[in-house]
């Protein structure tokens, strides 16, 4: 099991096999006066069908008549590294899935769990899904396994034959809201509106203010009014049914991009002319022969019946948009050619009172179903996944995936871990260095204390190397800044893969709730000042006088690691720092107007001199050809047994003092030892890579 702040779980809900007869199976609820629960297989109802099922929540103790809760960790409910399914589904399984929920078509609207999604971690929340034009509920198919894990997912069908008006689906939400508020009070409910169904999620929002909702908006077509196809509209009406099924065919490409949905799956890591060939294959034998069924899922009268639908509720939605309390995030794609999506999520932002945007610049208005990012990853990294009213940073947090470490490491981190080539020492108990990570221990509570180079580069490839090496994931601080979402137009990008690997806001209560929940925690006492260093202060500690991690980790016990990292300058020369950048006009103003958000984030108010509050800027570097970082992570301090640490400040500062001590001790060793290490070079290693095609690791100095 690995250590790890938090969990959590999955089961799935829309299982198939090649080989078998594809079935829906789920649990549904019949609505309306005469309320009884059933079991459909497949999902061939007469009557309106709502939630899946309604289970007791476990994690609860009753007591005096009165239900107490026991909000349980997620993480020991997962293992780290689980698998998120991520990229197992494609475009040709949300066809398959399709035409097997339209044949027993009939009833009017309906809701259904997909066996993909499974069993979610204890107390989860709800996530309802508001699907496009489709209306088939299946655009979440290559993130049910993930979804599944954090929640109980049910998805909203309506038929082609249904001729429902708006303001009818949005009572169907709405009655399915209350059957939650009942069945799992205090949660949140998720609405994921996808195209038309953001429409349906804001005007359930507006309507439904006391309830606390998050909505996640994928391309809303609350702006409508001002797509591009507004002048092809009135010739759609006039195509005759005989020539209807190139309608749908023709919208396909519009819609969303071919190539995207025909990427989701291949995997990144094969050699290009293999993925090439993949790509090939899925565009001409899968992905344009399903396209032309489009026509089979939206026949013309049920397109014209959907555009009607999507004028009325773009008109209904914006009516109310101000009424809307909820917590938002809107997902935009910026080569959707159906709608103006990334000038619309600018709009929302600005109405909207608590609104999150995140822009995937090379999507289409598919977006859920091309090749790009999990849902689960995007609701992680921005923050958004709570089981309470509030995001508890311990007990909510759920471990990265195995597809997520992949996609970091390739996407995020590739070049950077590639030229660094990062090598490892770790100090035992009896003193002896070794390489690898030995010495650090395995048991929680864990204080990783040392320095922090340049721009922090050192923490990917440290994540990566605990991680692979003894199955922990750390939890390391970042700057408040980073939980600023103020931008209309910001992409997903490594501020919030930090959230998704475990960072948390550097506050004195989040190392508190971290460290008496067993955690291995990562913590830089010199901060920005030291990540942000002026020129010629290189591996030079930067640390405020308080000692006052070190009696946070004598009230619990944690066991205190020192390290020192090094590398920095075998990358790049720092030419112009903050002093050197405020003394040239031009970039004067801009650094000023970067850092302008930044002033209202107040650390360390209460430090004097250098370590107090640092500007955030990006200095100006000169790279190199890239060398190789060095980490030494010294011999253990136990304060287990020392109470005198917590209440006797001077024991305390004989601790940080040694600590600090043995930082600066550890870049001093690995700077000379270094010089020893042939190695060194990124050049040499590529050579040493080339002729020992079976090796694993690029040796370098004995310690």
């Amino acid at each position: 099991m690995a250590t790890c702040s938090s969990s959590l779980l999955v089961l799935p809900n829309l299982r198939w096999s090649s080989n078998q007869r594809r079935n829906f199976k789920v649990r549904a609820q019949i609505s309306g006066e005469n309320k009884k629960t059933t079991s459909l297989e497949p999902v061939n109802n007469n009557g309106s069908v709502s939630l899946s099922s309604v289970q007791n929540q476990k994690g609860t103790n009753e007591v005096n008549g009165k239900v107490k809760s026991q909000k349980k960790i997620v993480s020991e409910e997962i293992e780290l590294l689980w698998d998120d399914g991520y990229g197992s589904k494609s475009v040709k399984d949300y066809f398959a899935a399709a035409r097997e929920i339209l044949k027993p078509d009939g009833g009017p609207p309906r809701w259904f769990s997909p066996v993909d999604c499974g069993r979610p971690v204890e107390d989860a929340p709800t996530l309802l899904f508001l699907p496009g034009m489709d209306g088939t509920g299946m655009g979440l198919v290559p993130h049910h396994k993930a979804l599944g894990k954090a929640f109980h997912v049910s998805c909203l069908h309506i038929p082609v034959l249904d001729r429902t008006p708006f303001e009818g689906l949005v009572k169907v939400v709405e009655d399915v809201l209350r059957q939650e508020q009942v069945t799992r009070p205090n949660k949140p409910i998720y609405l994921v509106g996808d195209s038309f169904g953001g429409c349906l999620a804001l005007a359930v929002a507006a309507r439904n203010r006391s309830l606390d909702l998050v909505l996640i908006l994928v391309n809303p077509a609350t702006s409508f009014d001002r797509s591009p196809l507004q002048p092809l509209l009135p010739i759609l009406e006039m195509v005759p049914e005989e020539l209807h099924f190139t309608v749908p065919y023709a919208l396909s490409f519009i819609m969303g991009d071919p190539i995207k949905m025909a990427t989701l799956g291949i995997d990144n890591q094969l050699p290009t002319g293999i993925k090439m060939e993949k790509l090939r294959q899925r565009l001409t034998k899968t992905m344009l022969p399903l396209l032309s069924e489009l026509g089979g899922i939206i026949p013309r009268e049920t397109l014209l019946w959907k555009l009607k639908l999507l004028r009325s509720g773009c008109a209904y939605a914006n009516s109310r948009i101000h009424a809307v309390q909820a917590e938002v995030l809107v997902l935009a794609s910026g080569k959707d050619m159906m709608l103006p999506s990334q000038e619309e999520a600018k709009r929302l932002h600005g109405v909207l009172k608590n609104c999150s945007v995140r822009c995937f610049k090379d999507n289409g208005h598919t977006l859920l179903l091309e090749d790009s990012i999990s849902l689960l990853t995007v609701i992680k990294g921005t923050g958004k996944y709570r089981r309470s009213w509030r995001y508890d940073l311990v007990s909510d947090f759920l471990p990265p995936s195995k597809g997520e470490l992949a996609y970091a490491l390739d996407e995020v981190l590739g070049f950077l871990r590639n030229a660094v080539g990062s090598v490892f020492y770790s100090t035992l108990e009896d003193g002896r260095i070794v390489k690898g990570l030995a010495g650090v221990p395995d048991e929680g509570p864990v204080l990783l204390v040392g320095y922090h180079m340049l721009m922090g580069l050192e923490l990917g490839p440290m994540s990566e190397a605990f991680i692979k090496e003894k199955n922990i994931l750390f939890r390391g601080m970042a700057h408040p800044v980073l939980y600023s979402d103020n931008d209309p137009a910001k992409a997903f990008d490594y501020g919030d893969w930090i959230k998704v690997f475990g960072a948390y806001p550097v506050t004195a209560t989040n190392l508190f709730k971290l460290l008496s929940s067993k955690s291995h925690v990562l913590l830089f006492p010199g901060g920005a000042r030291e990540a942000l260093h002026n020129r010629g202060e290189q591996y030079k500690l930067i640390w405020p006088e308080q000692q006052e991690f070190v009696r946070m980790a004598a009230r619990f016990g944690a066991t205190i690691v020192p390290f020192g990292t090094v590398g920095e300058d075998d990358i790049a020369e720092l030419v112009l720092d903050y002093n050197d950048l405020m003394k040239i006009p031009i970039l004067n103003d801009y650094v000023t107007e970067i850092t302008r958000d930044t002033k209202q984030f107040k650390l360390r108010e209460e430090s004097e001199g250098e370590v107090a509050n640092q500007p955030l800027y990006i200095p100006g570097l000169i790279p190199k050809v890239p060398g190789r970082f060095y980490y030494l992570f010294g011999k253990p301090i136990e304060t287990k047994g020392r109470p005198e640490l917590v209440k006797d400040k001077d024991e305390a500062n004989k601790v940080y003092l040694e600590v600090k001590a043995e930082v600066e001790n550890s870049i001093a060793y690995l700077l000379k030892k270094r010089e020893e290490d042939p190695y060194r070079s990124v050049l040499d290693r590529l050579n040493y890579s080339l002729t020992h095609t079976t090796a694993t690791h690029v040796p370098s100095f004995e310690p």
